[in-house]
């Protein structure tokens, strides 16, 4: 009998290396969270059946938490990276990141609506918020990684 060699072509597949940079998925999935997020509670609010004022109230409180949890996520990363970061802005990010929420709790527990309604505002302003944060990372990883390939 005769031996036989089989000459497999393995593939290599060449690992690249991790530079942390981010998926163009992963930005888009985030600017696409971030907009569901903001869009669909802005339109449960043009549809409620609520006075104008405290139409304005859930708006600002969105407005707000999104402002918050952006200044959260910059003076978390800049103390991070070394640059420097008072404790009084960093606490009044965190504050007003908690304050936020807070308020919009107190708002909805107090509110004349479906509990169906209260969770929607609910669920619509956590992902606002978390998507917020998420596109503001990409967004400061994207520039730190961009500064870095410059030099």
């Amino acid at each position: 009998m005769e031996n036989s060699v089989f000459n497999e072509k393995k593939e290599v597949k060449k690992i690249e290396e991790f530079t942390g940079r981010p998926t163009s998925a992963f930005v888009s999935a985030s600017w696409m969270a971030v907009l569901i997020g903001m869009v669909s509670y802005c339109i449960g609010l043009w549809n409620a059946h609520m006075q104008l004022n405290e139409k304005g109230y859930y708006f600002t409180i969105l407005l707000f938490g999104l402002f918050s949890v952006v200044s959260v996520q910059k003076s978390v990363r800049d103390r991070q990276e070394g640059i420097k970061v008072s404790d009084m802005y960093y606490g009044i990010s965190w504050f007003t990141t908690l304050t936020s929420v807070t308020l919009l709790i107190i708002g909805l527990w107090n509110a004349d609506l479906d509990l169906s309604e209260k969770g929607f505002y609910g669920m619509s302003f956590t992902l606002s918020l978390f998507a917020a944060v998420a596109v503001q990372k990409n967004t400061r990883d994207i520039q730190y990684l961009d500064s870095v390939e410059e030099k």
